[in-house]
């Protein structure tokens, strides 16, 4: 739970539309992701725990996450967490602030430290039992509040990140795309490092998160590996020989998703004001059959896809 995300949808005001929810419901809804948000104000509630928190019907809630991602209040992250990976991670867009921030309480007992930076708060426990070890305070109103021992308590990974780059959300992104591919291979491959440079630069000004980075990243080195490194080193095999084959259904919501991101595509096939949530569903919808999905090998073979479909019905 997150006390900050709580608040914070306590206090956002509610945008309507004609025809669209009633406010309180609106609120409601967000509310319910607010309390089961995470730090990082992401929630995964799954739409059998919205509905039983909100009491209303599945169509109702799936109408007004549809409306709140609308109005920018959240986001489809594009991952899915749960036991069947279908459950939708939402990102709370406008929370602000940490979880916890360092408190002082003024006290008049004179001693030895009154002119120290440390002057007018109460001892911790640390420094009670350890005299001469103190323990540094931070300005309510400095930029570091609430990360006081933040070194003691986050994992080695968190510690250790230096960028952008996430090698288990890259692994995963890329076994989406191409379970074929072998993911060290791509690590360790000496042009590795000159096609992260090269992605970066292009993507310097575009301002993406690190789930977004990575999950570009990933089509980047797949079509940088088959255009351009395959063929010398004799590793992929030739999409003339390959044996054509359906898509899985993972396969069809990570594509779904890539596609509805896709300019070209979405340009194209995108009905006016429709929100990348709902032109992703109906992508899948679409990819589900067999002809359709061939129709579309062209763009799928850009944004990932290694292979050929099967034309006919599955």
């Amino acid at each position: 739970m997150s006390l900050d995300a709580t608040v914070w949808a306590w206090k956002t005001e509610m945008p309507t539309k004609k025809g669209g929810a009633l406010k309180p419901l609106k609120k409601l809804v967000l509310l319910s992701l607010a309390d089961r948000a995470s730090e990082d104000h992401c929630a995964y509630p799954s739409m059998s725990r919205l509905v039983e928190d909100t009491e209303m019907d599945r169509k109702t809630v799936l109408k007004i996450i549809d409306e709140l991602i609308e109005d920018g209040l959240i986001a489809d992250t594009g991952e899915r967490k749960g036991r069947t990976k279908q459950v939708k991670v939402y990102q709370l867009i406008g929370v602000n602030g940490r979880e916890t921030a360092p408190t002082t309480v003024p006290f008049n007992t004179e001693n030895d430290d009154l002119k120290s930076p440390n002057s007018g708060t109460v001892p911790t426990m640390e420094q009670s039992q350890q005299f001469h070890e103190r323990v540094p305070t931070i300005p309510l109103k400095g930029p570091n509040v609430g990360t006081r021992n933040l070194s003691k308590n986050l994992s080695i990974e968190s510690k250790n990140k230096k960028g952008w780059l996430c090698f288990k959300k890259l692994r995963e992104e890329i076994f989406l795309a191409d379970p074929d591919l072998d993911f060290e291979m791509l690590m360790n491959a000496t042009w590795g490092d000159r096609e992260k440079r090269a992605f970066e630069i292009y993507n310097a000004g575009k301002n993406l998160c690190d789930e977004l980075m990575n999950f570009h990243f990933a089509d980047w080195l797949i079509n940088a590996y088959r255009t351009k490194y395959s063929n010398s080193n004799g590793h992929q095999k030739s999409n003339s020989t390959a044996e054509p084959k359906y898509l899985t259904e993972k396969q069809i919501q990570v594509f779904a998703q890539k596609l509805a991101n896709h300019p070209e595509f979405a340009g194209k096939y995108a009905e006016p004001g429709e929100s990348y949530e709902n032109l992703a569903a109906r992508i899948a919808m679409k990819l589900e059959k067999p002809e359709q999905a061939k129709k579309w090998e062209s763009y799928l073979k850009q944004v990932g896809f290694n292979g050929v479909l099967m034309g006919g019905v599955a």
